[in-house]
């Protein structure tokens, strides 16, 4: 399904970003490419491939309970401290 922008300014992504289930696991994708994941409430980020990429899984965090205001926290957050994921 189409990630649509409701915490970002933009109109549209115009259907670059898209999401799917798959075994209770919630998958961004931005660009055909699997970019983020979350599963048991805790947030997996594979990359960050542009600024638009960026603002798709800001988006994507925002919409489903998580904090992403920056790159910096968010990096902070989920990437370099694993166990502070949680909602």
């Amino acid at each position: 399904m189409e990630l649509k922008p409701i915490h970002d300014n933009r109109k549209s992504f115009y259907n670059k970003a898209n999401v799917k289930t798959e075994n209770n696991k919630l998958i961004l994708i931005s660009y055909k490419t699997e970019v983020c994941f979350i599963e048991n409430n805790k947030v997996n980020i594979k990359g960050f491939y542009s600024d638009t990429t960026l603002r798709h899984i800001k988006e994507f965090l925002k919409q489903n309970g998580f904090k992403a205001d920056n790159k910096k926290q968010i990096e902070d957050d989920y990437i370099n401290n694993p166990n502070n994921n949680l909602k």
